[in-house]
């Protein structure tokens, strides 16, 4: 990953939860459904200072369908999320679905 990527993701996340965040390293996730890919990519896990409920945040990003634009991931390590993979499971629970209901 550019560092610049890395950069985005440290600004993501003191953004969304505050804090001050340092990479600490990053490690490969792949996420399957039925023995199927969902998402796979890597996430990078941040030491997080100065933050009131969490030591460690979990950031990635990913293309948006139709652009060359990315969106950015990030996730506290608090209460369920113990893990790169808890967090890639809870962003997949959170995504906005379309529904298409068909008329009969």
């Amino acid at each position: 990953m550019r560092k610049e990527s890395i950069i985005d993701l440290r600004v993501a996340i003191e953004f969304q939860h505050g804090g001050t965040a340092t990479l600490a390293k990053s490690v490969p996730v792949c996420e399957t459904f039925e023995g199927r890919p969902v998402w796979e990519g890597i996430v990078h896990i941040f030491n997080l200072e100065g933050h009131p409920k969490a030591t460690r945040a979990y950031a990635w990003s990913s293309p948006i369908e139709g652009s060359d634009r990315r969106r950015f991931f990030a996730v506290l390590h608090k209460g369920p999320i113990k893990s790169p993979v808890d967090a890639v499971r809870a962003a997949i629970v959170a995504e906005p679905r379309t529904i298409t209901i068909r008329g009969n």
